[in-house]
């Protein structure tokens, strides 16, 4: 039997990110929704919203599916990802970004449209508020995923944000199954939980491998307010395993009847929140897909998560790397 060309394959939308520090009061005066989430807004609603910022806009690939690709391709997990890019500049920069990364960029589908784009608003607490206009990637269809996209893919990690398109989650996930693919799934955020209940629901019962929540994203789920290792057990009871995310206070992870409290890392400072569950997902599935036991999977994350909240945006910058990367080989290692 031969080998998986890839352990990895992220499906998501490919977005690039517009990063911008705000105040509070910016928010409560331009933003309409809660902090800390994510609404889908058109292109005139994000160019409205760059012009109050004044222009004093970073750029940096993102998705949340790619952040975590891109993190487990820079700890040498051979990746590809499933997504569409669009036809213009910004899409060119972010498919030369990915590559330069690591990552394999064969199974990009592109669209003559212009690329999504993501609004950080990143307050000083650290929280990002997200706006995002899909662009390109929201006209990718049912019909266009095939087998080939999965095939040499030995396991498959989808974001919740395709959630917002039933038929096409639908068809990925039952691709990917098909293929032999095991599977990971992150909620991303309490809108897409509250908009997309059932489908998470029905999927969990018909087997996921891995599904990671934060906990605004659990309490949505479950519709209750709970201790959080309760959700991660409620989880697991499906029969994967469960991770739940808790910030700057680590996480609990759970399978069957083992439950493991992981400790955080404790972040020199925190600048921007933005990426950071992604990145905790690279490195649990870095640890998983090794084969290492769930405590030292989840200690990858958390390195991961932590190295990530002090940088802006939701890459960690290429010299931080070799150091990231020979403490995450010694956690699995051990």
């Amino acid at each position: 039997m031969s080998l998986p060309s890839f352990d990895l394959i992220g499906v998501g939308n490919p977005i690039m990110d517009l990063l911008a520090h705000v105040d509070d009061a910016f928010l409560a005066a331009h933003v309409a929704g809660a902090k800390g989430g994510m609404v889908l807004v058109d292109g005139e609603d994000i160019a409205a919203l760059v012009r109050q910022v004044g222009g004093n806009v970073a750029l940096q690939p993102g998705g949340s599916a790619a952040n975590t690709t891109l993190g487990a391709a820079r700890l040498g997990v051979r990746t590809t990802y499933l997504g569409k890019i669009g036809g213009d500049l910004t899409a060119e920069q972010y498919y030369a970004n990915f590559v330069a990364a690591g990552g394999d960029g064969s199974r990009f589908k592109r669209a003559a449209l212009p690329n999504g784009r993501c609004l950080s608003l990143v307050t000083p607490d650290g929280q990002r508020t997200l706006r995002t206009h899909l662009g390109a990637a929201m006209t990718l269809a049912p019909g266009e995923i095939t087998a080939a996209d999965f095939r040499g893919a030995r396991h498959a990690h989808l974001e919740g944000y395709l959630l917002f398109n039933p038929a096409l989650a639908d068809r990925v996930i039952q691709t990917a199954r098909d293929a032999g693919c095991t599977l990971s799934l992150d909620l991303a955020s309490f809108e897409v939980v509250n908009a997309a209940r059932d489908w998470i629901f029905n999927q969990l019962r018909l087997g996921v491998d891995v599904v990671f929540a934060n906990e605004d994203e659990a309490a949505a789920l479950f519709q209750r307010r709970d201790e959080y290792e309760n959700f991660a057990r409620e989880l697991a009871g499906f029969g994967g395993i469960a991770a739940v995310k808790l910030g700057k206070d680590g996480a609990w992870i759970a399978q069957g009847r083992d439950l493991h409290r992981i400790a955080p890392v404790q972040a020199e400072r925190v600048v921007d929140t933005t990426g950071a569950g992604d990145s905790w997902a690279a490195g649990f599935l870095y640890g998983y897909l090794r084969g290492a036991p769930l405590p030292a999977a989840g200690a990858v994350g958390s390195l991961l998560g932590a190295e990530t909240v002090q940088h802006l945006g939701a890459a960690i910058p290429s010299v931080h790397w070799p150091r990231v990367r020979a403490r995450a080989e010694a956690l699995v290692a051990s």
